[in-house]
């Protein structure tokens, strides 16, 4: 008989140590800290200039002027909410627009924004397939991806990550037992910074009859010669593909996510796709620091390429030095792999007393065996932070690497 739980507490406890609660424990808990006080405490108490690779602010637009005039006046000019439903309550005139100019930049016939980019995929996913349908996914698909597909009524195939081989075959070996197929992938993965051959698959998807999505989340403002995202840099027409998922929350230095393909199947959704219809509309204020900063992207467009090159600085540097950056292509996410969860948690603290945030990534979304710290990369960034944050690693205390303590052998994630 299985044990019972006296409490919800209880039960939370028990699910908090298999989630890796002992890691924290050990080493106190490096996240969740406020990066403003954080980096008033640095500065002020002379530990240098406070850095952080842990933002999406990709574009360097978070704290740009022109950004933070446009979310004034939407303030002042709408209020701070959409107050309901787009479908019910009716919407602002900025929507529409935002959708539209979103749409024309990456080349698709219309966009639809939601509230949340995990939700997008979530609700997208999850509305689109049904019985009799099959979903095949990268083994490191995202967990709104993944959560998709495990919640909707379609047949689930993973094929192994970035390997278009063993998907081709298993489209061949299973397509014709299902009405629909969709491919699920990323454009570029935000643990490993690398990404897909997008050529190659829309060749597999058209032959075999299926429809393709690709997460553009860490891509859009990233890759491409003007930041349009995947298909701008693998030269791909975006009309091929039949959904493209964003966020707003990276390059676009906002909140929320956006769903961009034909026009017939973006008005169907605003109807019937129920994360849209049931979810309150993009809050004003949002819309407007999105469109500026989606303007700023085209009229400062250097801001691409300072991206592109910080990216390829870090990994080539942290390459240099002898450091595993993995299969990261140097697109904004370079990731540092380590040999263990405390050598990752000790690296980590030894950088924030250094002046320098970046949280460890362990137990969630990584092999067990494979520790990190993620670098978000940002225009903003200097070669000297770069250059700097490596010199730092290199010169870290060099400590033994023990057993994981109890409870971090779990796949659950200590870190979201």
């Amino acid at each position: 008989m299985a044990k019972k739980h006296n409490s919800l507490s209880e039960y939370a406890l028990k699910r908090f140590r298999l989630a890796g609660k002992a890691i924290l424990d050990q080493h106190g808990n490096p996240f969740f800290a406020p990066t403003d006080t954080l980096k008033a405490e640095i500065e002020a108490g002379g530990a240098g200039h406070f850095v952080s690779f842990a933002n999406y602010d990709y574009l360097g637009l978070a704290d740009h002027p022109q950004v933070k005039a446009a979310a004034h006046a939407a303030v002042d000019e709408f209020g701070v909410g959409a107050l309901a439903s787009r479908l019910v309550g009716g919407e602002r005139s900025t929507h529409q627009k935002f959708e539209d100019d979103l749409a024309r930049f990456i080349g698709t016939e219309a966009t639809l924004s939601l509230v949340s980019g995990y939700l997008t995929n979530l609700t997208v996913i999850t509305h689109l397939m049904a019985r009799r349908d099959a979903i095949f996914l990268d083994e490191l698909s995202h967990n709104s991806v993944a959560s998709g597909a495990r919640n909707s009524d379609a047949t689930q195939i993973v094929f192994r990550h970035n390997d278009l081989d063993h998907l081709d075959h298993l489209l061949t070996e299973n397509r014709e037992k299902f009405r629909n197929a969709l491919i699920v992938v990323e454009s570029l993965y935000s643990m490993d910074g690398d990404t897909v051959d997008l050529q190659r698959l829309v060749e597999i998807k058209e032959r075999h009859q299926v429809w393709l999505l690709v997460d553009e989340a860490h891509s859009i403002g990233v890759m491409g010669e003007r930041g349009r995202g995947l298909c701008e840099y693998a030269g791909v027409d975006p009309a091929r593909v039949d959904l493209i998922i964003g966020t707003l929350s990276k390059s676009f230095a906002s909140c929320g996510g956006f769903v961009a393909g034909k026009r017939g199947l973006i008005d169907w959704m605003k109807f019937t796709l129920p994360g849209f219809v049931y979810s309150v509309g993009l809050s004003p204020v949002i819309t407007a620091a999105a469109a500026k900063a989606l303007e700023l992207m085209q009229t400062e467009s250097w801001r691409v390429d300072r991206l592109r090159h910080n990216a390829e600085f870090l990994r080539d540097t942290a390459q240099t030095a002898g450091l595993d950056t993995g299969p990261a292509i140097g697109r904004a996410v370079v990731p540092i792999l380590f040999n263990s969860v405390m050598e990752t948690m000790m690296v980590s603290e030894h950088l924030l007393a250094n002046g320098v945030y970046v949280p460890p990534v362990v137990q969630v979304g990584v092999p067990k065996d494979k520790p990190r710290l993620r670098f978000f990369i940002s225009a903003n960034h200097t070669e000297e932070d770069i250059r700097h944050v490596v010199r730092l690693i290199v010169e870290r205390p060099v400590v033994d690497a023990p057993r994981a303590p109890a409870g971090a052998e779990s796949g659950a994630s200590v870190v979201a």
